[in-house]
């Protein structure tokens, strides 16, 4: 049982005995303070699990004292209590440092989930929280280990993070991380590619539907929200989401609420979102094509993912990584590879990034010596300077090494089955198709006449996704 009290501040008596009330039910002490001054001599005095914070108080306002918590008490989870419906407030308090928020008239609900929540937060990170990330995100630049420090800070909080990052640079995996040291950990971790659902299903994907609320609705059908509540929802590539579905995510958002196809009533949900995208959302949001105030709402806090052409130093360990992954997937020894290899990689600009690099290494693999990679083996070309400028170009897709397309089918050994022959045949055609599509699987499985699904359940039969 947590023995650490939690403070409440608020100059409303009616409040401060509602919370107490509510702390005392599950045998959680607590102070009152009715202003800032008194909230500050009670944090010099004493420690405390988590603080509650009205936002109008008489000698300032809760923003000030979340700055001052942040600067003098960054342990403790401090969380907002807001006018219902300003919302404005709300996301100003995440952005200063609040680990969530609550609308007035408060929900005894939600503010039972927000201490439980708040509760389960360690002091601080432990060394195993970075070791345990390391083994999905490697490597030892200065960028690799500010980006798993930022993981674990943006892990404490219950505001929305917006990933930002080139194409293939593993913004879900670092989402996949934030729900797994989070206070989240052991509920639903869903990711939808908002790109890939058709824009007449949206609607049912996210929010379900009643059974005979359109033609095709056969049943009664729980969407992604319903799916991931009490976890973490990641909205891959949020930029291809319709205008008008827009809309109805913000309010889904705002409200902490959604209403099935069909439905007449609203359910409540308990989800953190994570939105992640490789366009410029800004950009978009300057040409109308995406809407400012649902920007404004998933880019809370913002985690840029860096391109792995800004971290060449971490190819040894993320090629290694990624050598150590493939084997345990094929059930066998992990593969060597030579100095001169990684030097050719770590000369490569890798447009598309670590994505890229796993292709790379399973088509070397695929065609080449299972046991062991030479130089020659990779059959790429040493970067050069007007492909790493049009790298660095806003989502210019220009890979330097040669095309699949351009090599040719191997002929079948009479070592291997045909199915294993037309096994390599299928991977071949899948690869080139990612190819020209620039790894955008969407496009790629229009391109081989085939369904998005398919096309998953394909790379994952042949090994190329996990």
């Amino acid at each position: 049982m947590q023995s650490l009290p939690v403070l409440i501040v608020d100059d409303e008596t009616d409040i401060c005995d509602l919370l107490a009330i509510t702390l005392a039910r599950k045998d959680i002490q607590s102070d009152s303070a009715n202003d800032i001054a008194t909230a500050k001599k009670l944090l010099a005095q004493k420690k405390y699990a988590l603080c509650l914070t009205d936002m109008r108080l008489p000698d300032g306002n809760g923003l000030e004292l979340i700055q001052y918590m942040q600067e003098h008490t960054p342990s403790i989870p401090i969380a907002m209590i807001t006018a219902h419906g300003n919302m404005d407030t709300a996301i100003a308090a995440l952005k200063y440092g609040a680990f969530d928020f609550l609308t007035k008239p408060i929900d005894l609900g939600q503010l039972k989930k927000l201490i439980d929540a708040a509760l389960k937060l360690e002091p601080q990170h432990q060394k195993s929280d970075l070791d345990s990330i390391s083994r999905k995100l490697a490597g030892n630049s200065d960028i690799a280990h500010a980006l798993r420090e930022l993981i674990l800070r943006v892990a404490r909080s219950q505001a929305p993070v917006f990933i930002q990052g080139e194409s293939g640079t593993g913004k879900e995996v670092v989402a996949r991380q934030i729900h797994e040291h989070g206070t989240r950990k052991g509920q639903p971790f869903i990711a939808v590619n908002c790109g890939a659902i058709p824009s007449e299903l949206v609607e049912s994907e996210f929010f379900g539907h009643k059974k005979g609320s359109f033609t095709g609705a056969n049943e009664d059908k729980i969407g992604l929200f319903q799916a991931a509540n009490g976890g973490t929802l990641l909205l891959d590539e949020v930029a291809d989401l319709p205008l008008a579905m827009q809309v109805k995510l913000l309010r889904a958002i705002q409200e902490k609420a959604i209403r099935p196809v069909g439905h007449n009533k609203e359910i409540n949900i308990d989800v953190r979102i994570l939105s992640a995208t490789h366009k410029n959302l800004a950009a978009l949001v300057d040409d109308g094509l995406f809407r400012s105030d649902l920007f404004y709402r998933i880019n809370v806090i913002e985690l840029n993912v860096p391109s792995l052409r800004d971290r060449s130093e971490d190819i040894l360990a993320i090629t290694r990584q990624i050598l150590e992954r493939l084997a345990e997937r094929q059930s066998t020894n992990v593969v060597d590879i030579s100095d001169a290899a990684i030097e050719k990689l770590q000369s490569h600009s890798f447009p598309g990034n670590i994505r890229e690099l796993e292709n790379t290494l399973e088509r070397t693999l695929a065609l080449g010596d299972p046991n062991y990679i030479d130089v020659n083996d990779l059959q790429i070309k040493p970067s050069n300077i007007q492909a790493k400028k049009e790298a660095h170009d806003s989502h210019t897709f220009a890979s330097t090494q040669p095309s699949v397309e351009d090599q040719a089918l191997p002929s079948r050994s009479s070592d291997i089955s045909l199915d294993e022959h037309l096994e390599s045949i299928e991977k071949k055609e899948i690869m080139i198709a990612m190819e020209k599509c620039r790894w955008n699987k969407t496009e790629a499985a229009k391109q081989l006449g085939i369904s998005f699904r398919s096309l998953r359940y394909r790379m994952k039969k042949l090994g190329l996704e996990e």
